[in-house]
């Protein structure tokens, strides 16, 4: 029977596999020769997903990789079946001679991620429906709530957040980006980010997010699925 993971169960399901848990999803990389060569591994792992694929699998394909994303769409979670079908793609590249892998410590520009963009506001009910209509975005599947984050329905933008403000801040930024990454890239990555002239602004809800600014105080946050349990 299929069952939701938790956040712990699903990155430690596949965490062999060469894939990473992600925002409710499974997502991993495999790097390619060409445009051809991600078509054809797409077109075999869409075959061994089979009815499953439309549910479950996303792909994007790229001249030099190829980004396979698991969720089992009409729960917005991560399931066992998102697991198994994690290890059967993993296998199916590997018999391609090819490697599923986060891109972690590898010299790739950048490990798997997923980007968020997480909006401060006194009446989130009052501004979701106006950043729903000129985005185009919707609901995720069981968020249908006046302050739930809203998605791209094609899957191509960042999705959005609302974060609840307990008083008017007009001079702080009220828009900033979550830059969610695997557990294990995010000390690289913040590191990287210091020594590119950030700043650490807190680290107090870390392992779940750190948040940094650039030199004039704009801030981002790295964010992980860890410390979110329980």
């Amino acid at each position: 029977m299929e069952q939701i993971l938790s956040r712990q169960e699903a990155s430690e399901a596949v965490q062999d596999y060469g894939w990473r848990f992600l925002l409710g999803t499974l997502r991993t990389s495999v790097r390619v020769r060409s445009l051809a060569q991600a078509v054809s591994l797409a077109a075999d792992t869409v075959a061994v997903c089979g009815d499953d694929a439309d549910r479950h699998l996303r792909v994007d394909v790229r001249p030099d990789r190829v980004v396979f994303t698991l969720q089992s769409l009409d729960r917005a979670a991560v399931t066992t079946w998102d697991v198994e079908l994690a290890r059967q793609i993993s296998a199916t590249a590997d018999r391609s001679g090819l490697l599923a892998e986060p891109e972690i410590g590898t010299g790739a520009q950048r490990s798997v991620q997923l980007l968020e963009i997480a909006i401060d506001a006194l009446n989130i009910a009052g501004i979701r429906p106006f950043w729903k209509a000129v985005l185009g975005y919707a609901d995720e599947a069981g968020g249908e709530g006046p302050e739930d984050p809203l998605i791209d329905p094609v899957g191509q933008g960042p999705a959005i957040w609302f974060q609840q403000m307990d008083r008017a801040r007009p001079q702080r930024n009220r828009i900033h980006f979550d830059i969610c990454v695997p557990h294990d890239e995010a000390p690289r990555r913040i590191e990287t980010a210091l020594a590119a002239g950030g700043r650490l602004v807190s680290a107090t809800r870390a392992p779940a997010f750190w948040v940094l600014a650039d030199l004039e105080g704009n801030e981002a946050c790295v964010t992980t699925w860890q410390g979110r349990d329980g």
